[in-house]
């Protein structure tokens, strides 16, 4: 079967990462979070004193970005891939209410992004890639054979956040994640490069109802679809599956 590429837009915490690496893993693609791309130069900056209050020093996190290395590896026990900042397992720390809080800010950098995307886009130059973010199917990939663009209600998108949090013994409040939610919705659909919106092509999945077996039975078909029938995307056939009314 010829290998495509997929590309997995949509807001935080709507479960793209869950679909994509399930979906990766059951069809034998490389798996990567651009989400956690982000997180980690989000990390790089905070842990060195790159954030002054609200105001980030993009003189100095411009400096380094060259020499910022992020990787993934497999992890054996999870069957999934971890995210390495300089060669140091950082996944616990990147999924962290405070990085959460810092991110967006951060992939607003047209300089962050431009760099980010780069490598995003060498990874992905032989296909067979699932790829997951905010401008996967409109800029790092615009001619993806798959793309799909994920949401679900703020409210459903923090409790969600929440239980995993609290499932890692992370401490946080419900509120406080619901703001942050709302932050960032702001923040990713109104920075100037590269905003987060649905691609045209793109099937638009509401989640917010749906449990995690059924997104991925879902997910599976639009990908059977399109290798094995030649649809295009964009072509929902499912109930789960519509046109955006924006």
């Amino acid at each position: 079967m010829k290998k495509i590429t997929i590309a997995i837009d949509g807001f935080s915490s709507c479960g793209k990462s869950t679909m994509a690496k399930d979906l990766a893993r059951e069809i034998g693609y490389i798996y990567i979070d651009s989400g956690a791309m982000y997180r980690a130069v989000t990390l790089f900056a905070m842990e060195h004193g790159m954030f002054h209050g609200k105001e980030i020093d993009t003189g100095r996190l411009k400096e380094a970005m060259p020499g910022i290395r992020i990787s993934f590896r497999l992890n054996p026990e999870t069957g999934r891939p971890d995210t390495y900042l300089d060669g140091r397992n950082v996944e616990r720390e990147i999924r962290s209410l405070e990085v959460s809080a810092h991110v967006s800010p951060i992939a607003a950098l047209d300089f962050v992004r431009h760099a980010l995307v780069a490598q995003q886009q060498a990874m992905g130059k032989e296909k067979g890639i699932v790829m997951d973010g905010r401008d996967i199917g409109t800029t790092v990939f615009p001619d993806a054979e798959l793309k799909v663009f994920v949401t679900a209600s703020p409210e459903i998108r923090a409790q969600r956040r929440y239980d995993e949090l609290k499932a890692k013994g992370q401490e946080a409040g419900f509120d406080e994640i619901l703001e942050n939610v709302k932050q960032r919705d702001y923040i990713d659909q109104h920075r100037e490069t590269s905003p987060l919106r649905k691609a045209d092509d793109a099937l638009l999945l509401d989640n917010s109802h749906l449990t995690i077996a059924q997104q991925k039975e879902w997910l599976k078909e639009q990908y059977l679809r399109v290798c094995e029938e030649g649809h295009t995307a964009g072509q929902p056939n499912t109930p789960q599956a519509h046109d955006s009314k924006d």
